[in-house]
């Protein structure tokens, strides 16, 4: 199909954007595998949250670009359907990844708690008391992330009464491991 659009060379800019998008939906999923793959290593969020934020720019630009252009290769409606669609990727990889976080977190206090048993191997419980003020510091920057998000004016109030909530919930797990994991590692230090 010919349109004005493709004469004056512009048809291709939907499709660069789509492309884009789709990229970073990728390259978060990639950060995923790296992450189960290497679970030994303690997960950074930074991979996740720049994809979605590159992500959220991609789609905002494509919403701008449909508010200003006339013609279009694709119809305006399946051009937002599949921007919605990818967008959606990064985001329920950053979710998954914060599950994760919280995994993370008490699976290491759990370490911690066994390793009492051998109360003498001080360097195993030091080494799992910085894994888990990694994840803790980690998780406060996601949060704060997060919260700026929620606060920007672009959600419901009722959605962000609820997701804050939900989110100083969070954070609160994983404070709550840290603490712990530094009652454990208090516990050693004195034992020895």
């Amino acid at each position: 199909m010919f349109s004005l659009q493709q004469l004056f060379g512009q048809g291709d800019k939907f499709f660069d954007l789509l492309e884009a998008s789709a990229d970073e939906a990728r390259s978060s999923v990639q950060a995923l595998v790296r992450v189960v793959k290497n679970a030994t290593a303690p997960p950074t969020m930074e991979d996740f949250v720049m994809s979605r934020r590159k992500e959220k720019r991609i789609a905002q630009e494509i919403s701008e670009q449909l508010v200003n252009t006339f013609l279009t290769g694709l119809e305006r409606e399946d051009i937002e359907a599949l921007s919605t669609a990818l967008y959606k990727i990064p985001k329920a990889t950053e979710k998954w990844a914060e599950h994760f976080m919280l995994e993370q977190a008490t699976d290491t206090v759990l370490a911690m708690v066994r390793q009492l048993r051998r109360i003498q191997e001080l360097e195993k419980i030091k080494e799992l008391n910085e894994r888990l003020q990694y994840i803790e510091g980690e998780a406060d920057k996601l949060m704060l992330d997060l919260l700026g998000d929620l606060y920007s004016g672009r959600h419901d109030p009722l959605k962000v009464i609820v997701l804050k909530d939900l989110y100083e919930l969070l954070e609160r797990i994983i404070d709550r491991c840290r603490d712990a994991g530094n009652v454990i590692n208090h516990i050693v230090l004195k034992s020895s």
